[in-house]
């Protein structure tokens, strides 16, 4: 027999759970909706914008751009140029878009640390880091420390040890100097006390070359790179907070005891003094575009790590960074 009473009560309960879903999904409907209503109603966007990529064709930042461009087409309602603007380490195309008219038809990715590092290395770089208004972070490419199957070194603390007793004998390779691969050497030595000869390459596929040929012991590479080798690495250790997914046997550089992360923060940004609706209309529109199952299940297949924050958040995170870059490059 039914007790009616009790059905009533546990659907009673339901409707209570489920009633912060319900306001929520409304809200950010309705968020959307504002949104997307300057569009609609003409204000913006409403003609073609601009997509710029500080890095070259083919890289990690095309790549995710060229998924997005289609998706962000149908979202704003416009047409969108992706534009390549490589040097410097992102450096000439954040002097460029600095430059440019705030008013959000040109855009670009960003990058953390780049956007962080160059203005505090380079005389000139062209900008500063505050200068470029975020809008929104979708992705975070985590860095690992990989050595070769055959390699004598099976674990970090071994890697680190013999790093200690013979310093500047371990060579490492990687992607760029004051980028993040160089970046997250410098945290290593730092906070290891050890010391190692760091060898840059122009870009990630000739630095992973060089070490799967043996010009340099060990590697600092981004996740897809170490996903694509898993069959002739062995890597140490990987920068994420908490284990990586796709390599969930790797342990991350804080369950070995070094208080670090490594990895590449992927998003867009403005020119600062774009109006404060035009910023939330592009933040809502990479949202709704990024938190979509297509965008995510593409980039979990490429082995990134799909991160969500939107302009404040991201801006906040932003600052943050900078304190901790700018203690890890002193001396």
């Amino acid at each position: 027999m039914i007790d009616f009473h009790s059905y009533r009560r546990r659907h009673r309960k339901k409707r209570k759970l489920l009633l912060p879903v319900i306001i929520f999904s409304a809200l950010l409907l309705f968020s959307f909706s504002t949104a997307f209503g300057q569009a609609k109603k003409g204000k913006y966007p409403k003609k073609t914008s601009t997509y710029i990529i500080p890095f070259n064709p083919g890289g990690q930042s095309d790549i995710t751009a060229q998924y997005q461009k289609k998706d962000l087409r149908k979202v704003l309602g416009q047409s969108l140029i992706v534009k390549h603007m490589p040097g410097a380490g992102g450096a000439v195309a954040w002097s460029k878009l600095v430059k440019t008219k705030p008013d959000g038809y040109t855009i670009s990715g960003n990058n953390v640390p780049h956007i962080i590092i160059q203005p505090l290395v380079r005389d000139n770089a062209g900008y500063e880091t505050e200068q470029l208004e975020p809008v929104y972070c979708f992705q975070t490419t985590p860095i690992g420390l990989a050595v070769l199957k055959d390699s004598k070194f099976r674990t970090l603390d071994q890697f680190i040890d013999y790093a200690k007793s013979h310093p500047g004998e371990i060579t490492i390779g990687g992607s760029g100097t004051h980028s993040g691969h160089h970046l997250a050497l410098l945290q290593l030595q730092k906070l290891t006390g050890s010391k190692f000869t760091y060898i840059p390459s122009i870009e990630a596929a000739p630095s992973v070359a060089n070490f799967l040929g043996g010009h340099t012991m060990a590697l600092f590479a981004n996740s897809n790179d170490l996903y694509t080798h898993l069959d002739k690495t062995t890597i140490l250790a990987i920068g994420t907070d908490d284990r990586f997914g796709p390599i969930p046997s790797v342990p991350t550089f804080k369950e070995l005891g070094i208080p670090m992360t490594a990895g590449f923060d992927r998003g867009v940004c403005v020119p600062r003094g774009t109006p404060p609706e035009v910023i939330e209309a592009s933040e809502e529109a990479f949202r709704h575009m990024c938190t979509s199952p297509t965008f995510v299940n593409k980039m979990e297949e490429l082995a990134f790590l799909v991160r969500q924050m939107g302009a404040l958040e991201y801006k906040n995170y932003i600052a943050d960074k900078k304190k901790e870059i700018v203690e890890t490059l002193k001396g």
